[in-house]
């Protein structure tokens, strides 16, 4: 016979499974839309009539989609600044956990005061628009990575973890005449494997959806991101088209393959990443 204590968390799993179950489709929903209306036929979205399944098969739109060389640029400049990001991100968030990690620096604790502050406060648009301008950063692609070369959440969690490392086995290596360097490259990094895996992933998913630096600061079109040429396109009614040419395809068809175009690459690097984030997120945000 069950004990109250195991019916209780039977209950609770069953209702937690179906919450987690709920909000999977509500989130899983829109985009099977969003995909249906990306190989709909023309006739089908301009009724109404597609829903999570396509209607007819047309690929048009992402024809269209690849036959735009602006589209391609974007896309091609926005991996290069993702890549770029990722590993000048992740490079000064190493250098700067490490040594936090360390309970033997000094004014380790008042540095963390301040790091925590930047989580809560900041100079503002405005402000921040006029250092850029003075800095000479505007129109450039340093603009798009220096203010978020280092979160201080993703610091701050690097930290913790490289804190839960066997304090012995720096002491080893130390008497063995290994430098701070050495340590960093020969222990810490290859201990540290899920929690770079995922904290890479939050720079990368970060920088891939970022629109709001490029809206600010970005005037050059060969800077533009994929995110914000998909912005520009969602802005228009119309699709690109030449004078006199009949189109198989809606504007929210060509929106629809936009969206979907945007979406590829991080859906082809989360699988290959998805097993580290329990246990890079969890070791690294319960000791401390």
């Amino acid at each position: 016979m069950a004990t109250v204590y195991e019916r209780k968390t039977g209950v609770f799993q069953i209702v937690m499974l179906l919450l987690f179950a709920f909000v999977i489709l509500v989130t899983l929903l829109p985009i099977l839309n969003i995909l249906a209306l990306s190989f709909s036929e023309k006739d089908a979205i301009l009724t109404g009539r597609v829903g999570l399944l396509p209607i007819g098969f047309n690929v048009d739109a992402y024809r269209m989609v690849f036959n735009d060389a602006s589209m391609i640029r974007a896309f091609t400049f926005s991996l290069f600044l993702m890549a770029l990001q990722l590993v000048l991100s992740m490079a000064a968030t190493i250098l700067g956990a490490y040594p936090l990690s360390k309970a033997a620096l000094p004014g380790r604790r008042a540095l963390m005061i301040v790091i925590i502050i930047t989580m809560y406060f900041s100079a503002g648009v405005i402000p921040s628009y006029i250092l850029y301008k003075d800095l000479k950063l505007l129109n450039t692609i340093w603009v798009l990575l220096a203010p978020s070369l280092i979160s201080a959440f993703n610091l701050i969690i690097l930290r913790t973890f490289f804190s839960s490392i066997n304090i012995s086995l720096y002491e080893a290596a130390y008497m063995d005449g290994c430098s701070e360097f050495r340590a960093l490259w020969a222990i810490t990094l290859p201990l540290s494997k899920a929690a770079i895996m995922t904290l890479s992933m939050f720079y990368a998913v970060e920088r891939w959806n970022t629109v709001s630096d490029i809206i600010l600061f970005i005037q050059e079109p060969k800077l533009y991101t994929l995110q914000y040429k998909l912005k520009l396109m969602l802005d228009v009614i119309s699709i690109p088209h030449e004078a006199g040419v009949v189109t198989t395809i809606t504007p929210e068809n060509f929106k629809s393959a936009c969206i979907v175009f945007t979406m590829i690459p991080m859906l082809i690097i989360y699988p290959f990443v998805q097993k580290y984030f329990r246990d890079g997120v969890m070791i690294g945000s319960v000791k401390g």
